[in-house]
């Protein structure tokens, strides 16, 4: 996601679950240790138990067996229990053994996912400019997802009560109003413009950070967003596709976000994350769904649908709706768990990288014109997002190693 807002908001099926029993005793009474490999695995983060997702930190100081050396199954072990039956440990998968390829692939389609939808969305809007509706198709691709994952049982559905549901209203209604203004700025203006201007976004969550929450922010912190500002602002002077619709709307969505960020953290959760990105889109969903009938709901019946129609066929024009949605959410997902699975700097660098490659591909491939006042104040904008994001993770760090401490 555009941040980590929604800091559980997916995980992926199918990762390897760890056992529920790490230790077992011999006929010798001496300690067996069959799973070292898996801890090994989940060092690397992204890992679910029993449904919910623990932080790696968090999973190796509360396990008893950590310093435990492992030792070789008994020759007595059948595979059922672990042992194989030459008496040596289970075999090692693939993403246990390449903890490394895994996360690199995650990350590969992370941004691919993300491209794709950027280049799509744009896309749609050049024959079809109704951002709200779009924003609308975006939100029920994914709940119908949700639907169908819980009606399967991947996962299965976690109950949600009153007061829950109170704590999950704010965050999705800013999730909602994030989302729609981040697109109508994307049918306003360049996709790169766009992210442009939303590379201000850690400037407006320091803001709130030290005005709104009382949380004292470094002065190093604030150094280091003073070249985002000023790119972003050399980069709006001259940009060619400017206008004040998308440049607002932009501005908008970073407020938007920053306020999610803000009641993400009064309501967390015990619930996993995939479990609670499906409540937050289905609320959001609710949300979107009556501004879009009044905006755009009588200009849609009246030539709106007839028109893309016309343009590029009923077949076409059904499908990219489809398939926008569906990597909107694919990539939100994905994004989550990428994240989840690395260290802070990791996080910050992948973050910063992300928004490189859609301004960069965005622009090749609808060949946009910009200005080299543009393309300066561009790379000094990324330049100020990438030191501020360094800096912040590494004070992460410290009061990680603090608190392990």
């Amino acid at each position: 996601m555009e941040s980590r807002v929604l800091s559980g908001a997916a995980t992926i099926s199918g990762l390897p679950k760890l056992r529920t029993q790490a230790t077992r005793l011999n006929s010798n009474n001496n300690v067996t240790f069959t799973t070292a490999t898996h801890l090994t695995a989940v060092s690397a983060g992204g890992n679910l138990i029993w449904g919910r997702q623990l932080r790696p930190a968090v999973l190796l100081e509360t396990s008893p067996a950590r310093n435990l050396k492992p030792v070789c199954a008994s020759a007595s072990s059948s595979p059922a229990e672990g042992g194989d039956s030459t008496g040596g440990v289970a075999p090692v998968g693939f993403l246990q053994k390449y903890p490394a390829l895994t996360t690199g692939f995650f990350f590969f389609m992370w941004y691919f996912l993300n491209v794709i939808f950027n280049i799509l969305n744009k896309k749609i809007y050049n024959y079809f400019p109704y951002p709200y509706f779009v924003s609308v198709i975006h939100l029920a691709v994914g709940v119908v997802y949700c639907l169908g994952s819980w009606t399967v049982g991947l996962p299965k559905r976690a109950p949600i009560d009153a007061d829950l549901l109170k704590l999950l209203i704010p965050v999705a209604v800013c999730h909602a109003l994030g989302h729609v203004t981040s697109n109508i700025s994307f049918a306003a203006v360049a996709v790169s413009f766009t992210h442009t201007i939303k590379a201000l976004e850690p400037f407006f969550n320091a803001a709130a950070s030290q005005f709104i929450l009382g949380q004292s922010i470094p002065i190093t912190l604030w150094l280091s967003l003073a070249p985002v500002v000023l790119g972003v602002s050399m980069a709006s002077l001259t940009e060619l596709s400017f206008n004040w619709l998308g440049f607002i709307s932009a501005m908008i969505s970073n407020i938007s976000f920053t306020y999610r960020s803000i009641y993400s953290k009064k309501a967390m959760t015990d619930m996993d994350s995939t479990n609670l990105y499906a409540y937050i889109s289905i609320i959001a969903l609710i949300v979107c769904i009556p501004p879009a009938l009044i905006v755009e709901g009588p200009v849609l019946l009246k030539h709106g649908f007839s028109d893309a129609i016309a343009q590029v066929g009923l077949t076409k024009f059904i499908t990219d709706l489809f398939w926008v949605g569906m990597f909107y959410h694919l990539y939100n997902q994905l994004a989550t768990n990428t994240l989840e699975r690395v260290a802070p700097l990791t996080h910050a660098v992948g973050n910063v990288l992300k928004r490189v490659f859609v301004i960069g591909f965005s622009i090749v491939v609808f060949g946009n014109k910009i200005s080299t006042q543009t393309a300066i104040g561009t790379g000094i904008a990324i330049a100020g997002v990438a030191m501020y994001s360094f800096i912040k993770a590494g004070i992460e760090e410290k009061k990680r190693q603090a608190k392990a401490a």
